[in-house]
């Protein structure tokens, strides 16, 4: 096994360069012409806690340390007050391991799971709002200036949906800048490797801004909040569910962000507008991303 005794710099983004996240295959296109294309790589990865194994994930297999820790943190199985003593990944066996320095048992936890909304598999163990009932999201604003600005930025980096699409992506961000870009099959994987960075790290919650490829369902509102950050945004639409929890705990909810568009359906009062919008270009259609079309 190696041990992760150091977490990498705390600065992490997509490497659509890196061979061992995607694969290329060789099909034909509409005209029965022949044609190779990339498409991103699926692994199992199982995760323990102490002695006890708890969820085989499917996942693209970047940054295994964050992703356990933050999966961890976002069912409730861990406290962002645990102390960890050791992280260990096997990329041989596929295998991570947190080990903590107290007692762990969720085997009751385990056997009652809700299945939620999100791709491949996204489960919340026991109960979906345990996580975030007592929590109180920090009063921060979301100027509509940071708020063009981090699309912009985010729709032209490099990234692994552009290179090699059916992936999700998730972006931390303070103001309009963008801190930490992780992307995966599922954006429920996205956002817990987020989670997993900001603990190793003691990134601060407060003044942050998740922003999301992926739809605003209950599940990425009650994620957002297990990780203390007020304002979610999203390039794609909303669930009713997603909408009504957000309102419930005062999270900022703002959707189908694309060029100069936005709708924000929770938590408005935290807006600033101070942009103009004549200023504002319209997204450029070689950046245009999933969800253009719908709500996906």
């Amino acid at each position: 096994m190696m041990k992760i005794d150091k977490a990498p710099v705390p600065l992490i983004v997509p490497d659509p360069d890196d061979p061992r996240l995607t694969q290329t295959v060789t099909g034909t296109d509409q005209t029965g012409a022949r044609i190779d294309i990339k498409v991103p790589m699926e692994r199992p990865l199982t995760l323990y806690l102490n002695a006890q194994e708890i969820v085989t994930m499917m996942t693209i297999g970047d940054y295994p340390e964050y992703l356990a820790l933050g999966y961890l943190l976002n069912q409730n199985m861990l406290k962002y007050n645990d102390a960890v003593t050791e992280v260990e990944y096997d990329d041989d066996l596929q295998v991570v391991v947190v080990r903590t320095e107290h007692h762990t048992n969720f085997e009751a936890k385990l056997k009652k799971r809700t299945q939620t909304s999100g791709c491949a598999q996204g489960t919340a163990f026991g109960d979906l709002l345990e996580a975030v009932e007592s929590v109180a999201l920090p009063k921060a604003e979301l100027r509509t200036s940071w708020l063009y600005q981090m699309t912009q930025t985010i729709n032209t980096m490099p990234s692994l949906y552009l290179e090699a699409g059916a992936i999700h992506g998730c972006v931390l961000c303070k103001a309009g800048e963008p801190l930490c870009y992780t992307e995966d099959v599922g954006r429920h994987n996205a956002v817990d490797k987020i989670a997993g960075w900001m603990y190793r790290h003691g990134v601060e919650p407060g003044d942050k801004i998740l922003y999301t490829t992926g739809r605003l369902t209950s599940e990425m509102v009650i994620k957002t909040v297990r990780m203390g950050i007020p304002i979610l945004v999203s390039r794609s639409g909303f669930t009713a569910w997603g909408v009504d929890l957000a309102r419930q705990v005062g999270l900022t909810l703002v959707g189908r962000t694309r060029g100069k568009r936005f709708i924000a359906l929770a938590g408005e009062e935290r807006i600033v507008y101070d942009q103009n919008l004549a200023y504002v270009e319209e997204e450029s259609a070689k950046h245009k991303r999933k969800g253009e079309g719908g709500d996906d």
